[in-house]
């Protein structure tokens, strides 16, 4: 097992995992979050493609709805 770091809570996974695999683990939805991977936003056609490595960090960022009426 290696560890990550995700969202500041360190994670035990199996490598080699992919952005979006790690993503659905965590019971989010792709194309619903924006990522950054050790600091840098990732674009969401590169999540199947960016693989994790050992002691990356990794910040899921939710959208939210909402506003004012």
């Amino acid at each position: 097992m290696s560890k990550i770091k995700v969202n500041e809570e360190v994670q035990e996974v199996t490598l080699p995992l992919s952005l979006t695999a790690l993503i659905q683990a965590n019971s989010a939805t792709p194309e619903m979050v924006s990522v950054q991977l050790n600091g840098e936003f990732i674009p969401q056609e590169k999540f199947p493609d960016t693989d994790l490595r050992e002691g990356d960090e990794v910040d899921i960022l939710y959208f939210m709805g909402g506003g004012t009426q």
